[in-house]
């Protein structure tokens, strides 16, 4: 069962967050070391790109649905 979404748009920003601050704290060559897949501070920072592009494409979606139901 998967968690609500108020819940996962608190958890999943507080989880890259953390994944950042880990990143940073552990990684060496932080800021450039960042260009590479294999490491994790790559994904802790397209995480929270990606989050508010997909809010906004939901938001897109429902606001379609909403016009195409009402007219």
């Amino acid at each position: 069962m998967l968690p609500s979404l108020p819940t996962l748009t608190v958890l999943v920003p507080l989880l890259s967050l953390a994944g950042l601050f880990y990143s940073a704290s552990v990684d060496e060559k932080f800021p450039q070391g960042c260009t590479s897949t294999n490491s994790l501070c790559f994904y802790s920072l397209l995480l929270p790109v990606t989050i508010p592009v997909y809010v906004f494409f939901h938001l897109w979606t429902w606001m379609g649905i909403k016009l195409f139901r009402h007219n």
